[in-house]
């Protein structure tokens, strides 16, 4: 009996595998975002692709520690009580204790033009920006 002949696979046409199928996503750039992407490429040294790049730069994004917030409100107290015992060490003492309490207030607080603009604190009902 003749042997037969066995198939020979045939070749993949069209574009090449490229790994797998992954989510991608589409990022547009600006000029001036290109240019600065290039340039970060050209510090960086390694001879890499835009891609590379900004595969590199989300990298080191995540890795990144997230900022502390800008205000705690123990460090707001603490700073308020550093002030007062500075402001003690100021006040003349033989002034009475009433005259010392008002001119530590006003010191803390800040005067009066500064408080109107003041972002951090609420304003006062009638005080709203015109």
């Amino acid at each position: 009996m003749p042997k037969s002949i066995v198939d020979i696979p045939k070749k993949r046409r069209g574009r090449p595998s490229t790994g797998g199928r992954r989510e991608g996503v589409l990022v547009r750039l600006e000029p001036e975002e290109f240019k600065a992407l290039d340039a970060w490429i050209v510090t960086a040294g390694r001879g890499m692709t835009r891609p590379q790049a900004i595969r590199r730069l989300v990298e080191l994004g995540l890795e990144a520690k997230p900022a502390r917030p800008a205000s705690r409100p123990g460090r707001r107290l603490r700073a308020q009580e550093l002030a007062t015992k500075a402001i003690e060490k100021i006040i003349d003492p033989s002034a009475p204790s009433e005259e010392r309490a008002q001119r530590r207030r006003q010191l803390t607080k800040g005067p009066s033009e500064f408080r109107e603009d003041r972002i951090d604190q609420p304003r006062a009902k009638g005080n709203e920006p015109t």
